[in-house]
């Protein structure tokens, strides 16, 4: 069973139960590198910091590098096990996105509760990221470890924490634009664990990309690495004090990363001088590269700082551009509203959000009922009697319906079932059908086929104002007709109708000698459903919207229901078109019919036609009357054989769009 909502989790998908687990796997791994950073980690206090914020934002990855590339393998030896240069590449990086990261996050929060569109986040992404990485991470904490004033710091940091930044935005912006404006567009709003997912993932990213050029910056002491307190000589400690805090008392020469502390050396004496407060030009401090003058062939030339420059720029204008072209960059998280995109769907980049909104999924966060499995609808609808009117009351809300034992459906139901109860009236009868709307959405009514007062037709912002949610309306009229009409929504009517806004109306003519005799009616009311993944989609004839499901008054064979019937009984079927993707060509097993009535008038004598099969298009309505001629199981189903499977799977000898007619003599 695919639908997760039917189990302790409520309106969460399978991504979000993935996206919390890995937050809680991100916090035990927080949890861990706080606290080695803290008590064992001679690191200076910013890289420690800049892992436990990494690691924030990358979880048991940001674990895996801390533990790989800083975490001391054995007291004293991290000056030696952090000198490789990659290691030192790394530690710069990680100091980049610890910084710039966290302008970025803080930014796309921000813009997103403020319903900024996605370009204008983007622009405001990249100004809050250099700004805090190089304000705040590079300059405000190197000032320390640089000497002089904040502002030489910050002349001193600026193209290479620019450089960084360039690739990093490189690498997250398209990969937020993919993720956030792709099929699951909940990623654009904060408040959901997705987005926070997403951030995620493209923090990961823009560390990959971002590492080549701080490799190169590392190795031309253009930027700082990693490096620790006590080969700094920092903060009131020497080498001797840090050493005996770490490890005890040490030789001079740092122990091999094999070499445990020994015993005996507690208390010794230590040899080795104090290193000066303030790192000096040129030297290499406990593997952290620090500004120096390398041999000319190997000093950075102007030429190659221009060059990662304009690298840089072309990375970033180009992925921009991808971005632009990709999606629709004006559209923001309030725009979309967190939906749900059918699996492919083409998302065109100037696709606007009200589309979006009618193609999505149903909101699971809405689903106001949960109808029992075995729950019918068409159930006939009880007026009341208001002066003389027949007065019924249809209301409009989101619900869980069963179209199979193990198959849930997010609908738009009246009165709580898919199809809405069926309204039985007689001609001449004076109605008034109040309608009060619960859907999160604006609705309204059309009484397909009938002739009523222009001002109570249905469709909204035409004839009527649209019902707001929570709003109620009230259609009042005298029919005139007989025959078999249908009601459905007609506002979002290609969202609404295909999620289940619709029901039979059935009229009996004044003159019951113009009902043809029959034995039983039977109404079938046809439908299209696509549920993915535990979401249910309104079906549309589109890439991406074509239904996996089919249903006969709600309910897919073989849960629809059985006729009974002996052998000689003449049955009414009504087919009505109440669905909205296809023409389902009708056909009766077990000997022909005669269509005795179309889109609710009765077939002149001479026209009446007797055929196996019928083509019931959307909106249109066919009486037919079918005789059981000899006992035994006759299928009645759509003859298009696709349409007669569930999801493309065949159960007990069909699906969807098939009933069985049992005759027994």
């Amino acid at each position: 069973m695919t639908d997760i909502r039917l189990g302790p989790f409520g309106p969460f998908a399978w991504i979000d139960l993935i996206v919390l687990g890995w937050f809680a796997l991100t916090a035990l791994s927080v949890a861990y590198v706080a606290w080695d950073a803290v008590r064992h980690n001679p690191e200076m206090k910013v890289m420690k910091l800049g892992w436990v914020l990494v690691t924030v934002y990358l979880g048991p990855l940001g674990l895996g590098l801390y533990v790989l590339a800083c975490k001391e393998p054995v007291a004293g030896t991290h000056e030696r096990f952090i000198t490789p240069l990659w290691k030192q590449a790394l530690g710069s990086t990680i100091h980049c996105v610890a910084g710039d990261a966290t302008g970025i996050i803080v930014a796309a929060a921000v813009t997103a509760l403020l319903g900024l569109p996605m370009g204008i986040d983007l622009l405001v992404e990249y100004a809050a990221g250099f700004a805090f990485g190089l304000l705040i991470f590079q300059a405000l904490f190197m000032k320390d470890i640089m000497g002089g004033s904040y502002r030489q710091a910050v002349r001193q940091t600026v193209l290479p924490e620019w450089l960084s930044m360039n690739f990093m935005m490189a690498g997250m912006f398209p990969t937020m634009v993919i993720l956030m404006m792709g099929r699951d567009m909940r990623a654009m709003d904060p408040t959901q664990p997705v987005f926070w997912g997403a951030m995620s993932v493209a923090v990961a990213v823009g560390l990959a990309v971002g590492y080549p050029v701080n490799t190169w910056l590392v190795q031309k002491g253009l930027k700082h690495g990693m490096g620790t307190v006590r080969a700094l000589g920092m903060g009131g400690h020497s080498i001797e004090s840090e050493r005996e805090r770490w490890a005890g008392p040490a030789e001079s020469a740092p122990r091999s990363a094999n070499s445990p502390a020994k015993p005996a050396e507690v208390g010794k004496p230590s040899e080795t001088k104090p290193m000066p407060a303030r790192p000096m030009a040129g030297m290499n401090h406990g593997g952290m590269t620090m500004p120096r003058d390398p041999e000319p062939a190997f000093r950075p030339t102007g030429a190659q700082k221009t060059a990662w420059a304009i690298l840089s720029v072309m990375s970033l204008l180009l992925t921009a551009a991808y971005s632009a072209e990709s999606a629709n960059l004006g559209v923001s998280a309030r725009d979309v509203r967190g939906v749900v995109m059918p699996p492919g769907m083409v998302m065109a980049r100037d696709m606007p959000p009200e589309a979006m909104r009618d193609m999505s999924a149903v909101d699971l966060t809405q689903v106001a009922y949960r109808a029992p499995a075995d729950a019918r609808g068409d159930q006939p609808l009880q007026p009341r009697i208001e002066n003389g009117v027949k007065v019924f009351d249809l209301d409009a809300s989101v619900i869980n319906w069963n179209i199979l034992p193990y198959e849930q459906v997010a609908a738009y139901a009246f009165n709580r079932q898919v199809p809405g109860p069926r309204i039985s009236l007689a001609q001449g009868d004076r109605v008034r059908i109040n309608v009060t709307n619960h859907l999160p959405v604006s609705t309204s009514v059309h009484w397909h086929g009938l002739i009523v007062p222009n001002a109570f037709d249905g469709p909204a912002g035409i004839t009527q104002a649209p019902i707001e949610p929570g709003g109620s309306y009230a259609y009042e009229f005298t029919v005139t007709q007989a025959g078999t009409f249908f009601y459905h929504s007609h506002d979002h009517a290609d969202r609404e109708q295909a999620l289940g806004l619709y029901g039979a109306l059935i009229v009996t003519p004044s003159d019951p000698s113009a009902e043809p005799i029959v034995t039983q009616d039977v109404v079938i009311q046809l439908q299209e459903w696509l549920e993915r993944d535990g979401y249910t989609y309104p079906a549309m004839p589109m890439e991406g919207g074509m239904p996996n499901f089919f249903t006969i008054n709600g309910k897919a064979y073989p849960s629809t229901d059985v006729i009974q019937a002996k052998v000689g009984d003449r049955i009414r079927f009504r087919f009505i078109g109440s669905n909205t993707v296809f023409i389902h060509p009708m056909h009766i097993h077990g000997g022909p019919f005669e269509i005795v009535a179309t889109d609710g008038s009765p077939a002149p004598a001479g026209a009446i036609l007797t055929k196996d099969t019928v083509d019931v298009g959307p909106g249109e309505r066919y009486d037919v009357i079918w005789t059981a001629r000899e006992p035994g199981k006759w299928l009645l189903h759509c003859h298009i054989n696709h349409h007669t499977t569930n999801d493309n799977v065949e159960e007990q000898g069909g699906g969807g769009l098939t009933m069985i007619i049992d005759v027994s003599q």
